[in-house]
């Protein structure tokens, strides 16, 4: 039997981010914090990039897939900017979405400030180039892949680090 917070988890893994279908909110690494409070639950969030336009949309859709579960009566759903939503919070089962949407997950061990570069989701050359930072969101650029002659959209790299002095 499934605790209740294994419940919900089950259930974030099927709501999938309305700009990128089959890929889940849990695997993004977007879910924060789960509280449950009796029959109440209250999820925080981490958006993937500040004034994404799909918040509203992944509020909705998270409300509405928590409340089908039979023992809640109410849901909501946070987003919190005190932390920092990071590349390195996707999940490997988020990764292999990305890809089979043709879309590459961000390069391991970025170091920030350094030049990066992903493997074609298509064909997994290494030997692609960026052509547009800017993307059809601000979490993604575009890119393209020689090899198998494909344009596609990679998941920008974000992550925390400290700066030392």
């Amino acid at each position: 039997m499934l605790s209740r917070e294994q419940e919900i988890v089950a259930v974030l893994k099927r709501v999938d981010d309305p700009e990128l279908p089959s890929v889940s909110v849990w695997d993004l690494g977007m879910v924060y914090q789960i509280q449950v409070h009796g029959s109440y639950v209250e999820i925080t969030m981490v958006p993937t990039f500040a004034g994404c336009p799909a918040l509203d949309f992944i509020e909705l859709n998270v409300k509405k897939e928590i409340l089908e579960l039979g023992w809640v009566t109410m849901c909501t759903v946070n987003f919190t900017f005190k932390v920092k939503w990071s590349t390195d919070k996707i999940t490997n089962e988020g990764k292999k979405e990305l890809r089979k949407h043709g879309v590459a997950p961000p390069p391991e061990n970025f170091v920030p400030g350094g030049e990066w570069s992903v493997n074609c989701p298509y064909c997994d050359s290494p030997f692609t180039s960026l052509e547009n930072i800017f993307g059809p969101t601000a979490c993604r650029s575009i890119l393209y892949c020689p090899s198998c002659k494909n344009p596609f959209e990679a998941m920008k790299p974000v992550i925390e680090h400290s700066v030392t002095n």
